[in-house]
């Protein structure tokens, strides 16, 4: 029995997650069509090009294949790839160009084009490309959930290099012709293949269409465009947020490429237990503790509230369990900023410890309310 393949990670050489769909799957195959086709590639990088082409053509025949996909995700790998070809002969780079494009219903002519030949519209390399947002959380307390608030966050993004202003190349560097095109940043071929004949221009790969190229990167950022920082943001806390909800800060991801926009911040907001007040929903709860002569005789106690302290009488003869209503000392909607209310849930406490003196007293209570209590007095 022959040995079995050496499992590859079809899903990293196509650079797409496990759970990547065909439409996603079919982009990064084409996308790296063109970047790996050994045509595109100067000499000595051809070879190099024809197996990493022949790499990325047999995990796009596995993944593009419902059926192979299954058998390679339940057991590694899938009889038949990463071997020999059954077919005799050598294949060419033509043969596993043109081969999953024909073997798929869906893909037209106008895929083939969009993947390997020049349109006017297809110098993709320098095209401005958006920065990458950055998602981060922040704590806030009950009041200042209520109240709204300012807070700074600290975030560690990709930023525009300062040394070379996002151009990758050293400052006073001079850019030269480049000698693949001779400065064009275009190179017209002749392609052959399954009895077509075609005449193509495509885009310079090695100079990315610019026509020109710079050997002296910038030292700062390597020749990236863009460094990595870390820097402090302030976020504005609207009054009445809730946990869980996201705030988006514009302009403050990751910086763009090729003179691209930054993405934006999305900051997560996680309110912070508090030691006293329950909140449900614009409304709090809020249990007070009162004597046993306070809930029969009433009083007046201050209390403490999301705006401050507050005073709050207590009516006589109020019963342990009773609630208090205060309208108008919740927290605000985020929307209309109207207010909920505050709930005073009353407990009354009994005392444990008692002097012979009160003790004394309470049975003489008892006595005058017709309560005759079979404790020792």
């Amino acid at each position: 029995m022959p040995p079995r393949p050496v499992r590859k990670d079809y899903y990293s050489i196509l650079g797409v997650p496990k759970d990547a769909s065909q439409e996603e799957i079919k982009k990064a195959y084409r996308r790296l069509v063109r970047e790996w086709h050994p045509d595109r590639q100067p000499p000595e990088r051809k070879k190099e090009a024809e197996e990493k082409f022949k790499e990325i053509t047999e995990a796009y025949r596995v993944l593009s294949d419902p059926e192979k996909r299954r058998l390679y995700d339940t057991y590694g790998y899938v009889p038949g790839e990463g071997e020999a070809p059954p077919q005799p002969g050598r294949q060419t780079a033509e043969d596993l160009f043109f081969e999953p494009f024909f073997r798929e219903p869906e893909f037209t002519f106008r895929d083939i084009f969009d993947s390997f030949f020049w349109r006017p519209e297809g110098r993709r390399h320098h095209r401005p490309e958006r920065g990458a947002d950055l998602g981060v959380e922040v704590e806030v307390s009950l009041e200042e959930a209520s109240q709204g608030a300012e807070k700074v966050v600290e975030v560690e993004r990709m930023e525009v290099c300062e040394e070379c202003a996002g151009s990758g190349v050293r400052r006073g560097a001079r850019p030269q012709v480049c000698p693949k095109c001779g400065g064009a940043g275009r190179i017209r071929e002749v392609r052959t293949g399954f009895g077509f004949h075609f005449e193509s221009i495509t885009t310079c790969d090695y100079c990315a269409g610019a026509g020109m190229v710079v050997s002296d990167p910038c030292p700062a950022c390597g020749g990236a465009g863009r460094v990595s920082a870390r820097r402090k943001v302030k976020v504005n806390i609207p009054p009445g947020v809730e946990d869980g909800v996201q705030i988006r800060v514009p302009g403050e991801g990751h910086a763009g490429t090729y003179g691209g926009p930054p993405g934006d911040l999305y900051v997560t907001v996680r309110i912070k237990p508090h030691p006293i007040f329950e909140r449900r929903g614009r409304d709090i709860f809020y249990t007070l503790e009162i004597s046993f002569p306070q809930a029969a005789l009433g009083d007046e106690v201050e209390i403490p509230t999301l705006d401050g302290k507050r005073r709050l009488r207590i009516r006589p003869g109020t019963q342990s369990g009773e609630t208090i209503r205060l309208k108008g000392l919740g927290l605000p909607g985020l929307e209309d900023r109207r207010r909920g209310d505050m709930f005073v849930r009353i407990k009354v406490a009994v005392p444990k410890d008692l002097t012979p003196e009160q003790r004394r007293l309470i049975y003489e209570l008892a006595k005058t309310m017709g309560i005759k209590l079979k404790g020792k007095g």
